[in-house]
């Protein structure tokens, strides 16, 4: 019986594919995604330009791919924190708080590049994947108030659909005012005082 002794074909990769579109994030942060270059991408993500196009591909897919892994980590640290076993008011002031932090954070871009960069692009999938960040965004927010209304925190009649997109909409706008260099305490007190608005039911009194 005969051994197969044929080697791989190819090199073995000298690189980390989830470095390297981390890597990536920066490059399109630092530059927006109309100012990117192949040769940026291949500088930036320190992999040699036929390993590029191997494994990720060309601009727009590498885009792509930095988009979904983007939103998948800044979705789960946002779910965590809204869904961490608390108050209602305590949930909402968490997310608000997480949109600020990650917005704020030492060392990284101001702002969200799924806010603040994505928008810019002009590619029909790109849309599509933000307008499903967003729509999920929302359902998981009205998930939280629809639980809050079987456990008896708020009332049945509470608008839990619409309040859950102020929130979203409360978030962005925070992220957008981190991007011009709000500062971050002016951000996080404003994030209070929303958290507090859209839990006002329709005769104006808290819910808490």
């Amino acid at each position: 019986m005969f051994q197969n002794t044929a080697k791989p074909r190819g090199r073995p990769r000298t690189f980390d594919e989830s470095d390297a579109l981390k890597k990536a994030t920066q490059v399109f942060w630092s530059k927006g995604y109309d100012g990117v270059t192949i040769d940026d991408l291949v500088a930036g993500m320190g992999v040699g330009r036929p390993s590029l196009y191997a494994v990720f591909g060309d601009k727009r897919a590498i885009f792509l791919r930095v988009l979904k892994s983007y939103a998948e980590a800044k979705g789960a640290r946002a779910a965590n924190a809204l869904l961490s076993p608390q108050s209602l008011r305590d949930s909402i002031g968490a997310f608000l708080h997480y949109a600020v932090e990650s917005a704020t954070e030492k060392g990284s871009a101001r702002g969200c590049l799924l806010i603040c960069v994505a928008p810019l692009v002009d590619d029909d999938e790109v849309r599509k994947f933000l307008q499903k960040a967003a729509a999920g965004g929302a359902a998981l927010v009205e998930g939280r108030f629809r639980d809050a209304i079987t456990a008896g925190e708020i009332p049945s009649d509470f608008p839990a659909a619409e309040r859950a997109i102020q929130v979203t909409d409360f978030a962005r706008g925070l992220t957008m005012r981190a991007l011009i260099g709000t500062p971050r305490k002016t951000l996080l007190e404003d994030a209070e005082e929303a958290a507090d608005l859209v839990l006002l039911s329709r005769r104006g009194n808290p819910q808490r």
